[in-house]
């Protein structure tokens, strides 16, 4: 929820990255499937790192692309006037599927026990599940909690820094690990706020 905030300062920033995107002929849906494929090729280099802190780095990089396109598709979307119910619908889709491919190739690498992942990527989904789950309701697409989207990304950016700096474990965790069960525990958090919220809203 800190760095969504953020979002009107970003989308400033990026507005004319996307015009020029735009204007190159290149369509909103191109970009969302790209920003996909940086994801998967984040997750793919997690999983296959085998603690190497420069393979880290490089997924982490990959992440900020994903992270940046994925802000640029929405902006081009509007610039060109075509912004859809169906580009919404693509964008929350590709969006599930990048929280999967990231954060399983991380726990499925080894940096944390199965275990702690599995719960970990429960949470993200049910925190993004309950924040559509409202605007279905008709109470409009709710962000509220302490851990969006926008902090899990940073997160997994920071730490794969971190990592590439000092790749050592610091009370039994890598910085990768650590990141996971703050995520992890963030989320189920974040959930229940929006449980609480949505339930207050529906009267």
């Amino acid at each position: 929820m800190t760095f969504n905030a953020l979002r009107p300062v970003a989308s400033k920033v990026l507005e004319p990255l996307a015009k020029i995107t735009a204007d190159a002929g290149i369509s909103p849906n191109a970009i969302s499937m790209l920003s996909l494929l940086f994801a998967a090729f984040a997750g793919f280099l997690y999983y296959y790192s085998a603690f190497d802190p420069l393979l880290v780095l490089v997924a982490g990089l990959l992440v900020a692309f994903n992270s940046l396109l994925d802000a640029v598709d929405g902006l081009m979307a509007r610039y060109l006037n075509v912004a859809s119910a169906r580009g919404d619908f693509l964008d929350h889709v590709i969006d599930r599927y990048s929280d999967v491919f990231i954060i399983c190739g991380i726990f499925f690498g080894g940096y944390v026990d199965w275990q702690i992942g599995v719960v970990t990527i429960v949470g993200v989904l049910l925190t993004s599940y309950l924040g559509t789950q409202a605007q279905a309701l008709h109470l409009g697409r709710y962000y509220g909690g302490i851990i969006g989207r926008a902090d899990r990304l940073v997160l997994i950016m920071l730490s794969s820094v971190v990592y590439f700096v000092y790749p050592s474990e610091l009370y039994g965790f890598s910085s990768l690990g650590w990141m996971i069960i703050v995520i992890g525990a963030g989320s189920h958090i974040t959930a229940f706020q929006r449980i609480v919220h949505i339930w207050k809203q529906l009267k």
